[in-house]
């Protein structure tokens, strides 16, 4: 009898895998041919000296990743990069959660606060950029004609190397702290109240709340935003390239690796260097990513 009902239940859970994998085999095939045969096709590429179309594909091993190592251009740009990730995740998630401790305070309108910050995020990013290059214009520009009224001489914001990437990272973070106040909103909205009214007996202000409930709560929401916007500002191209005018200038000041990505692959036509430095990207994002998983101790608490 035993060995029936166990026979039965290994049939229903067979049955019960056949079904899920049918559900999900759309999904997969899309997930195949649309994101993992690329990355795949691109680490191949990477290992070879292609123009993108000659039917030949010249092996070289790892020569590109050797030739990139060796390229002060491509250290340079690294650097721009992580000054513009660590930018945009501090400054980004530190404003997030700021508006959203004003917005969680009981404010009136607060729907209203929430479209106003969250409309640079659903804008597309090309409109975007275009508009702040004008915005941004040192002759007729509206930033520098507001600093003019008040007496100060604006910068030449796009053109001087000093202010380049200055105005890329404001542009960034306008764009990206709406996201994350949302998220941590929906966050701050899961603390129990009760936490705070138990502090507030004990005599503790708003400062001692803040850092010794809401931070601690927010921790896995803290984790959730710093990833999420470490990985979008490590992807950045679009904004450097409108703001730049497809420059990365000036003086190469907001060349980013996805603006070297782009320039080897549609502007030089080496897809083997192009796919060397996005394999670089990726493998960065997947490295960093592990540490702050690892340091935020969530990855020790899983098993990871």
């Amino acid at each position: 009898m035993a060995i029936k009902a166990g026979s039965a239940l290994r049939r229903q859970a067979r049955s019960h895998w056949l079904t899920a994998l049918i559900a999900l085999l759309p999904a997969l095939l899309v997930l195949g041919i649309f994101s993992i045969y690329p990355i795949l096709y691109s680490g191949y590429l990477s290992l070879h000296d292609w123009d993108g179309f000659s039917p030949e594909r010249n092996f070289v091993g790892l020569q590109n990743y050797f030739d990139l190592f060796n390229s002060a251009q491509f250290w340079h740009s690294l650097q721009i990069t992580l000054i513009y990730v660590v930018s945009i995740t501090v400054l980004s998630s530190v404003g997030g959660l700021f508006i959203a401790l004003l917005l969680n305070s009981g404010i009136r309108g607060v729907t209203f606060y929430r479209i106003i910050y969250f409309i640079p995020v659903v804008t597309a990013t090309v409109a975007a950029a275009t508009v702040w290059r004008y915005l941004l214009d040192p002759g007729s520009g509206l930033v520098n004609t507001l600093l003019r009224q008040i007496g100060v001489q604006g910068p030449a914001w796009l053109t001087d190397p000093r202010f380049a990437l200055l105005a890329v990272i404001l542009v960034g973070v306008w764009k990206r702290v709406g996201f994350n106040m949302v998220i941590f909103l929906a966050g701050l909205q899961t603390v129990p109240r009760a936490y705070y009214e138990a502090a507030m007996v004990d005599g503790a202000n708003t400062r001692a709340q803040f850092r010794y409930i809401t931070l601690p709560m927010l921790a896995p929401t803290t984790l959730l935003v710093a990833i999420m916007s470490l990985i979008d500002a490590f992807l950045v191209f679009d904004t450097v390239f409108v703001m730049s005018n497809g420059t990365g200038g000036p003086v190469g000041s907001t060349e980013v690796l996805g603006f070297i990505l782009w320039r080897e692959a549609f502007r030089y036509f080496n897809l083997g260097d192009a796919s060397a430095v996005g394999w670089i990207l990726f493998l960065i994002v997947l490295i960093v990513t592990a540490l702050q998983w690892r340091v935020s101790g969530t990855g020790a608490r899983s098993g990871v």
